[in-house]
């Protein structure tokens, strides 16, 4: 017994650590809020700091600005860099690393000040960012990570392990801490798609009685896991829950269970916080959320750009994370555009 004991310690210790490599989260726990107090400044690839191409004009680059979560980082960064006295020029690689990568060529063109982006992988973003900095620009990173330090000046992100252990917990209560659920995952090449998944299953599969029947990715698209959840109603007609790794895919997991008449009798949760989920907590569609601040951490980025324009630094860890606010039917009514009003 004390061997099986030690074994199980061991075997615990090496998926938390590969939940934080996979995050990005480097030797800071995942599960610990954000930095708020001034910190050392990470380790760069140069020490002398880097005062932007010259002009007032900062990009803000995202995903397409279709979706509501993407939209809101624009409008929100878009708003913080007017009022500190910038131009904008908020532009969509629309989850396109070659497409990303002219966006930055243009940002070098017009002697940016500094770029604000939520990037198009882990790994093909790394040499725009270098590029990027070889010309004096700096980068700030939101949402996403990149799989290189020293490179960007801050990588800001929501605490995904965190939420999504978050909600996964209220979807156990949910389904009475029995059942068969199924799990939509999203884009294998975005990071976050692991450490959600991830941190879901280290609470679910805590319960012997909970058994997950089916694993399907979606790719983050609502119309793919509506899709999708229709051929898994099919093959699993008695599924009791599904978890999903963002809210518009849950939002299509919705539709397709009321669409074979099983609102209200699935649990179903997601990640994002968006308004749309929301609407579905609130009508009983969906069970919770995760909300990740959107507009807090864009309107970060900028802050900590001008900061370091200004000073040479931002006072902070190059890597932060802004913790999610569990959203479920008690509390749904204080959200609205990926905030959370108290």
């Amino acid at each position: 017994m004390k061997f099986k004991k030690i074994c199980a310690l061991i075997a615990s210790a090496c998926l938390m650590g590969a939940l934080f490599t996979g995050c990005g989260g480097g030797d800071k726990p995942a599960d610990k809020p954000a930095d708020t107090g001034d910190k050392k400044e990470a380790a760069t690839t140069d020490s002398k700091p880097l005062t932007g191409g010259g002009s007032k004009i900062v990009y803000i680059i995202t995903p397409s600005h279709s979706n509501p979560f993407f939209k809101t980082e624009a409008d929100a960064a878009s708003a913080k860099a007017k009022e500190l006295g910038y131009e904008v020029k908020a532009v969509s690689h629309d989850d396109d690393a070659t497409k990303q990568s002219e966006l930055f060529d243009n940002a070098i063109s017009d002697k940016a000040a500094a770029i604000i982006c939520d990037n198009a992988g882990a790994d093909a973003t790394v040499a725009a960012v270098r590029k990027a900095r070889e010309a004096n620009i700096p980068t700030f990173l939101i949402d996403r990570e990149i799989n290189a330090s020293g490179v960007a000046i801050s990588q800001i992100v929501a605490n995904n392990y965190q939420g999504a252990k978050g909600v996964a917990e209220a979807f156990v209560e949910a389904m009475g801490e029995k059942g068969t659920y199924a799990e939509l995952l999203g884009k294998e090449s975005d990071t976050n798609a692991g450490v959600r998944s991830g941190a879901f299953h280290e609470v679910i599969d805590q319960y012997p009685d909970m058994k997950m029947v089916a694993q399907q990715t979606a790719n983050w698209e609502q119309t793919e896991a509506n899709s999708k959840t229709e051929t898994i109603l099919q093959s699993n007609p008695d599924i009791k829950g599904i978890v999903c790794g963002n809210d518009t895919m849950a939002v299509g997991a919705a539709a397709a269970v009321k669409n074979a008449g099983l609102e209200g009798k699935i649990a179903i949760i997601g990640v994002d916080g968006s308004d749309e989920a929301a609407a579905a907590i609130k009508s009983g569609a969906m069970t919770g959320t995760a909300l990740q601040q959107a507009a807090l951490i864009a309107e970060m980025a900028v802050e900590q750009a001008d900061t370091y324009l200004k000073d040479g630094k931002t006072g902070k860890d190059e890597k932060q994370l802004v913790d999610c606010i569990i959203i479920t039917k008690d509390n749904v009514d204080k959200v609205k555009n990926f905030v959370y009003t108290p």
